[in-house]
Formats: C-alpha cells, structure tokens, sequence
C-alpha cells in the first residue's frame, strides 16, 4: 500500500524542471557486472571469491554477465537512443593486465565518441587482480601505473576521469565483514585497506594530471545518517556510523585529515600520505541511494540490505517506517539526496568542488516499472532542489543502463533500465527507458 501510494503520489504528472545548459546526464555500469568475456582477461579477486560455493545467492557468477565485451556496440546504441550526454563505464584492471586487453576499451570509446557520448570510465571498481591484495601498500603504488597505462592510450579521448568507485563499501563489505570479495572478516582490522584505497587515489590523480588530464574526480556512496531516537547512545552510534561510512572517505581527500582518531590507526606515513589523497579535484562524484537510520547496538546480529551485521558492531541500522522500499528493500527516500547534498556544503565549504551525482538508482522486477520511473523522478526533484539551494551540482549518472550481476546477490536483483534476458543475452528498454528518454528530450 505505501508503494502503491508513493507511485501516485510521486508520479510524472508536471515536468521535470530545467536544469542548467550543460548539465552532464548519463548512466553508469561496470565491468564486473557486464563484460563477461572472463576467458579474455586475467583473474580477478571476485572470480575467486563466486567459486567459493555460498558466497553468491544463486550460485552465479559473471563468466558470462550481459556479455557486453561481444555486444558494446549494441550497447552504445541504446545509449545513443536513450539520448545521454555521457557513459560511466569501468575499466576493468585484469583485463587491461591481459594481452590486448586495452583494446576492447579502445573500440568501447571510439564507440561512444562516434555516437556522441561522453566516455567517462572509472579506474577501479572493485574487480582487484587476484595477485594483488589492498591490504598491502604496494598495491596503491601498482594501482597507479596501470592508471598511467591507461590514461596513455585513451587520454587522447578521454577527458573525464574516475579513480576509485565506493572504497568505502569495498573495505565494508569485502575487508571488514566478509560478504563480497575477497571475503575477509576482519571488522576493524580493515582499516589499512581504506587507507591504501585511498591513497591509490591520490597516486591515481598524480599520474592523470601528469598524463594531461584536466577533469579527475573519485566516486564515493554517501547518504545522510538519522539517529534512531535522540537518546545518548543513540546519537553516538549514528556519529560513529556517519564517520566510518562518509566522513572516512570524504574527509581525507576534500580535507586532507583523518576524522579525529582514525589518522593514528592507519599504516605509514599518514602526514606525507595525506598529502596525495588530497591531491586537487575537478569535481567530487557521490554515489546516493538512502538515508540509513542508526541506533545503538542492539546485542544481536542484524540483517540490513542483505548484509548481515554482527552483534559486536558498536551501532545496529534500524528500519526506516513510513517509506517504500524497492525489491531489494532499500528505503526510498527522494528528499535524503537533497539533505545530504546541502549537508555536503555546509560541512566542506569551498573545499568541496563541483559535485556529480556519479550513481543513483533501484532494484524492481518487470519490465513496465513504474516504481523505477517514480524512484527516478523523486530523485532527480530532490537533485534540482539542492541546486536551488545553492549546492553546485553539474550532472547525474542512472544505475543502471542494463539489469547484471549484482556481486553478492547474483541475477536476483534487476537495477537496469534495460531488461536483459540471461538466457539469449536480448535487450528489452524497459518503460522507464521511454521515460527516461522523453525526460532528457525535454531538457534540450
């Protein structure tokens, strides 16, 4: 019923409003989730991770996923329709590490420059060679000459540039509790990972500029943290939660300093380190999808987005009632993109540079989603609404152009704009495709 409800009541009744001339629209993907080709490329710490019975729900892996490595020019096609300024795509390390493997992104490129697309590819997005491991320091500094590598052969072309997507659900999910690749358990014991991660980064952006890049920035999931109620301990657990899962990230590239406390648990040089992870940025990408309510821990394991969460945690997520969820039970909440943008300003001033919405969309089932078209319009409201405000927004990337593999959860969870067909590899534009489309027509 609050689904049904929300539908009506959000629905595309008035037009979208008008963003500014230039405004970036697009749509993000990656490669793990769509290539497929696994035979073209070297091994990666996810396929490991998927041959380990359990670790995926449906026992899937992405040996095959959309097969995009043998359809992109399809692909780029139904970009093209679609009528988006831009393409985030991610490159993936392994197959770059594989004899001609560059070549397939130069083909992916010269493909969307030939249609019009603005290619825009993230360097690192999650796929980590299997002979490499974030928790050694080396491998930031490896990390930074495959990026040289890279940015050689493409920067011809490509002007816009991602490093790292969401090292903060990287060191979560595959470091600290173990539900993603490479499926470590250490809780707090992770946080050299985080700290490697981001300081890849900084190296990353020092080889970019040095290749004659112009437009860098890193892509990091944010979303506002509500204290379950305004007791003490509730209020501490939210802070805890809102620095381990924004500030961490955020603060040492747009600050150049640790949240207080975390700089001392961290390997190395942290002085000299922070120095490169606050290396200058063109823009900040902020990947949003909810709000997440915190209170103190509860004693118990809790299942929260299909994660569970150990009891020892020193918080507990908590439901957020009143709101729809999506098929995957996260929490729709359109009006958190804005606080968090607004947020976002008043906590980094001037140190916060331009601002990309990098990914924002919703897991629904069916190909005529209207709760997909609803999501998207409420968001891209809300999206306005913090430029009104003041917060200097320059695009926004959908997740995503094609349903895929969604790491831990297989082929269960369907965010694409475009059905896909697992067994015959067929592209269906799904309703809110049209949709879509139409919105980004009107915009001019």
């Amino acid at each position: 019923m609050i689904r049904r409800m929300a539908i009506d009541e959000r629905g595309a009744t008035t037009p979208i409003p008008q963003f500014p001339a230039g405004f970036l629209w697009g749509v993000s993907t990656s490669a793990h989730q769509i290539e497929g080709a696994v035979d073209e490329r070297e091994r990666s710490v996810w396929d490991a991770f998927t041959a380990e019975p359990g670790k995926v729900k449906d026992g899937s892996t992405a040996a095959v996923a959309c097969d995009h490595y043998h359809r992109y020019r399809e692909d780029v096609a139904l970009l093209a329709d679609l009528g988006v300024d831009a393409y985030r795509f991610s490159i993936s390390w392994p197959r770059v590490n594989a004899p001609k493997g560059l070549d397939f992104y130069d083909r992916l490129v010269d493909e969307l420059c030939a249609a019009g697309i603005r290619p825009v590819p993230t360097l690192f997005h999650w796929d980590l060679p299997a002979a490499l491991d974030w928790l050694d320091r080396d491998t930031a500094a490896r990390f930074a000459e495959y990026v040289s590598v890279v940015a050689e052969r493409l920067g011809d072309r490509v002007k816009k540039w991602i490093t790292l997507n969401e090292p903060a659900e990287h060191t979560l999910l595959g470091h600290a509790l173990g539900t993603h690749a490479p499926g470590r358990q250490l809780l707090f014991d992770a946080l050299p990972v985080a700290h490697h991660q981001l300081l890849a980064h900084g190296l990353a952006v020092r080889a970019l500029r040095a290749a004659g890049a112009t437009d860098i920035g890193i892509a990091n999931s944010h979303g506002p943290t509500w204290p379950a109620s305004q007791e003490q301990a509730d209020l501490e657990a939210a802070d805890f939660y809102d620095v381990l899962l924004n500030r961490l990230f955020a603060d040492p590239v747009l600050l150049g300093e640790y949240p207080a406390g975390l700089g001392e648990l961290m390997p190395g040089d942290i002085v000299a380190d922070l120095k490169v992870i606050a290396e200058p940025l063109d823009f900040y990408g902020i990947n949003y999808y909810a709000p997440t309510r915190v209170g103190a821990p509860q004693g118990t394991e809790i299942e929260f987005g299909g994660v569970s969460l150990p009891a020892e945690l020193p918080f507990s997520v908590r439901e957020i009632e009143g709101v729809p969820t999506t098929d995957f039970g996260w929490p729709v909440v359109p009006e958190g993109l804005t606080e968090l943008l607004t947020g976002f300003r008043e906590r980094y001033g001037d140190r916060l540079p331009p601002v990309v919405i990098t990914e924002n969309g919703c897991s629904y089932e069916g190909i005529d989603d209207q709760e997909r078209i609803a999501y998207l319009d409420g968001h891209i409201r809300a999206l306005h609404k913090a430029l009104e405000a003041g917060v200097d927004v320059r695009g926004y990337f959908v997740w995503s152009l094609l349903d895929n593999f969604e790491w831990a959860e297989g082929y269960a969870r369907r965010f694409g704009l475009v059905h896909v067909d697992y067994e015959t590899l067929a592209r269906t534009p799904k309703t809110s495709y049209g949709w879509l489309r139409d919105v980004l027509r009107a915009q001019g």
